[in-house]
């Protein structure tokens, strides 16, 4: 299985912004669509952001309006802008590709921090 690579983390005060990177060879091609999630340490991960190979595009209702997600289909690359930051997004961001002959392993994810 390939595997995901995201990037772009780093740590911001509130109201920052930063730009997430998430990069799966192939999946524009073999795979319905990209999810972002974000984790915090013991805590369940929560689904954040979806974007379709149709460009079809969903959020979260607490990133709604914050965040945008869009893809390059040329590098098989997802990013998600997000703006207007808050101590509350803090987290370990991941992504992974989603359908039904897609098969990626997770990747190591990257950090967000926002301070107040």
């Amino acid at each position: 299985q390939a595997q995901v690579v995201e990037s772009g983390g780093g740590s911001v005060q509130t109201g920052g912004s930063l730009r997430l990177s998430c990069t799966a060879p192939g999946f524009t091609a073999k795979c319905r669509g990209m999810n972002w999630y974000r984790q915090v340490a013991g805590n369940q991960r929560e689904w954040v952001s979806y974007i379709g190979t149709d460009d079809m595009t969903r959020y979260a209702d607490s990133v709604q309006g914050r965040f945008t997600i869009s893809k390059d289909k040329a590098t098989d690359t997802v990013y998600l802008q997000m703006n207007n930051l808050k101590p509350e997004d803090t987290a370990m961001y991941s992504c992974k590709p989603v359908g039904a002959h897609c098969f990626y392993t997770w990747g190591q994810g990257t950090q967000v921090t926002v301070s107040s």
